[in-house]
C-alpha cells in the first residue's frame, strides 16, 4: 500500500518522532465517532477490510522516500530517517468494531496500537475509509427502513465522487441493506448481487419502442425490466404489457411518479400481467420513498444513485484519530485533549452493549451483564488473527443490530441519544488525567 496516501503532517510528525527519539514508545489511537451527522442518531461501522489492507501493505518505496526527502520540510532530517522508512512495516495491533455494528458518538470503532510512527501515519487512509463507508451504509440503513420490505438497489456510482468511490459505496450500501447494486465490479470483488438491464440509449437506438423491448425481453427473458419513461410513460407500459411475459417488470424513471405507478399498475393488471413488478428509480431518497409507502403506491422496488452514493443529506462525519495512551519504557502516560467541543477522552477503551445502553469502559474491564465487547481483535503483532467475515455476514450482523434498537432510532429525524455511559473506572480516569494535565 502506497505510504505517501496520508497528509504531510503524518510524515512530518513522523520525522519528528524520530529526531526525538521516540520511535519505540507505543503509541495507541482511537478512531471515534465524534458527534452523528445530522438527523441520524446512529452510526453503521463499515471499512474495516480496507483498514486491513492498508495497514498489512503499508510500505514506501525507493522512489517515494527519494520524493519525501526532496520535499523542503525534510531539509534537516538525517539520512537515517529515510532508511527507516524504506524498511517501514505495520507491527502493531488492531482492535475493531465488526462491521455492520451500530454505534454512537463518543464510541471508538477502532484502536490502533504499535509504535508511534507506524500508529502516525495511518491516521489520514483510516479516517477516510472509514468514515465514508460508514456514512454510506447507514443512509442505505435508513432508506430500506423506509422501503417497508421492498427490495433497494444501489444505482449511485456514476453520481459517486470518483469511480472508487462507487465501488466502495456499493459495498457499504450492501451491508446496510440494500438488494444489491449496479456496479458490477462490486459484485466481483465482494460478491454483491448485481442488477440492471437497460437505459434510454437501447431505446432510441431502435426504430421503435416495441422493437427495443421486444429484443431487450429476448436477451433477458425473466429479467427484463423494460425502462418506459423514454418518450410516453404509459403508452410505453401499454407496449410492454402487450408483449406479455417473460418479464419481471417496468422501470419508471422520470415525472410524477405516485400517478404514474398507479396508472402502469392498471395497465398491467389489466393486460393479465398482474405478476410483473414496478421499480422506481430517479433522484429518489428515503423522505420520498416513506411517502410512496404510506400513500400505498403500487411500486414493488427502488433504485436508489446520487442521494445514497453520496450521502446527500450528510455527506460528512465528525470521525476522529485521537491519541489516548502512550507507553514510554513500560510507563503508560495517558493522554487527552481537553476542551469542551472537541475534548478527548484518555486511555484505551472497550464498549460494552446492554439491552438498553452501552457501557464505555476501559479497556481491561469486564461487564456483568453486557451481551457483548463491541471491540475485538484483528491484527496482533502485524498478523491478522483470522480471516474477516464477507459482506453478507456483516449485512447481516446490521439487520440484526438495528433489530434490536428501540425503533425511534430509526426515525429520520433526531430523537434522544441511545445511552452511553461511562463506567467508573473510565470516570475516575478522566478526572486523574485531566488534573495531571493542567
Amino acid at each position: 500500500m502506497n505510504g505517501l496516501l496520508t497528509d504531510l503532517y503524518q510524515l512530518t510528525m513522523a520525522a519528528g518522532y524520530f529526531e526525538a527519539g521516540k520511535s519505540r514508545e507505543v503509541a495507541t489511537f482511537e478512531l471515534t465517532v465524534r458527534r452523528l451527522p445530522p438527523n441520524r442518531n446512529f452510526v453503521l461501522a463499515c471499512g474495516l477490510p480496507q483498514v486491513v489492507e492498508y495497514l498489512l501493505g503499508l510500505a514506501f518505496s525507493d522512489e517515494e522516500v527519494e520524493y519525501v526527502r526532496t520535499l523542503p520540510q525534510f531539509a534537516r532530517v538525517s539520512p537515517r530517517f529515510f532508511e527507516m522508512l524504506r524498511g517501514l512495516r505495520f507491527t502493531g495491533d488492531l482492535f475493531a468494531v465488526p462491521e455492520g455494528t451500530p454505534v454512537f458518538a463518543g464510541e471508538p470503532i477502532l484502536t490502533l496500537r504499535a509504535p508511534v510512527i507506524e500508529a502516525q501515519i495511518p491516521e489520514t487512509y483510516l479516517l477516510a475509509a472509514v468514515a465514508f463507508q460508514s456514512l454510506i451504509a447507514t443512509k442505505a440503513a435508513r432508506i430500506v427502513n423506509c422501503a417497508g420490505g421492498r427490495p433497494v438497489i444501489e444505482f449511485g456510482t456514476r453520481r459517486a465522487h470518483t469511480a472508487e468511490a462507487g465501488v466502495l459505496g456499493a459495498r457499504a450500501a450492501f451491508i446496510g441493506g440494500c438488494a444489491g447494486t449496479s456496479n458490477t465490479l462490486a459484485g466481483f470483488r465482494f460478491s454483491v448481487p448485481v442488477m440492471g438491464t437497460s437505459g434510454h440509449s437501447w431505446v432510441m437506438s431502435f426504430a421503435s419502442e416495441t422493437e427495443a423491448f421486444r429484443h431487450l425481453q429476448k436477451l433477458l427473458g425473466d429479467n427484463a425490466v423494460q425502462l418506459v419513461d423514454t418518450y410516453d410513460t404509459l403508452e410505453g407500459t401499454r407496449k410492454a404489457a402487450a408483449l406479455g411475459a417473460p418479464l419481471w417488470g417496468i422501470r419508471l424513471d422520470s415525472g410524477d411518479i405516485a400517478t404514474l405507478a398507479r396508472e402502469a399498475r392498471k395497465i398491467l393488471d389489466g393486460a393479465g400481467m398482474r405478476s410483473a413488478k414496478i421499480m422506481a428509480s430517479g433522484d429518489l431518497d428515503e423522505r420520498k420513498i416513506r411517502a410512496f409507502v404510506a400513500g400505498g403506491v403500487p411500486i414493488d422496488a427502488f433504485g436508489v444513485g446520487t442521494d445514497l452514493a453520496t450521502s446527500g443529506d450528510a455527506p460528512s462525519m465528525g470521525a476522529i484519530y485521537k491519541l489516548v495512551e502512550l507507553d514510554v519504557g513500560g510507563i503508560t502516560r495517558y493522554t487527552a485533549k481537553l476542551g469542551t467541543e472537541k475534548g478527548t477522552l484518555p486511555g484505551s477503551k472497550q464498549i460494552f452493549r446492554l439491552a438498553d445502553h452501552d457501557i464505555l469502559a476501559r479497556s481491561a474491564e469486564c461487564c456483568a451483564g453486557s451481551e457483548e465487547a463491541l471491540l475485538q481483535p484483528v491484527i496482533l503483532g502485524g498478523r491478522l488473527i483470522e480471516p474477516l467475515p464477507g459482506v453478507h455476514s456483516a449485512r447481516k450482523r446490521a439487520a440484526e443490530g438495528l433489530a434490536k434498537l428501540p425503533p425511534e432510532l430509526q426515525s429520520l429525524d433526531t430523537v434522544a441519544p441511545w445511552p452511553v455511559r461511562h463506567s467508573a473506572e473510565l470516570t475516575q480516569l478522566v478526572e486523574t488525567a485531566r488534573r495531571n494535565l493542567q
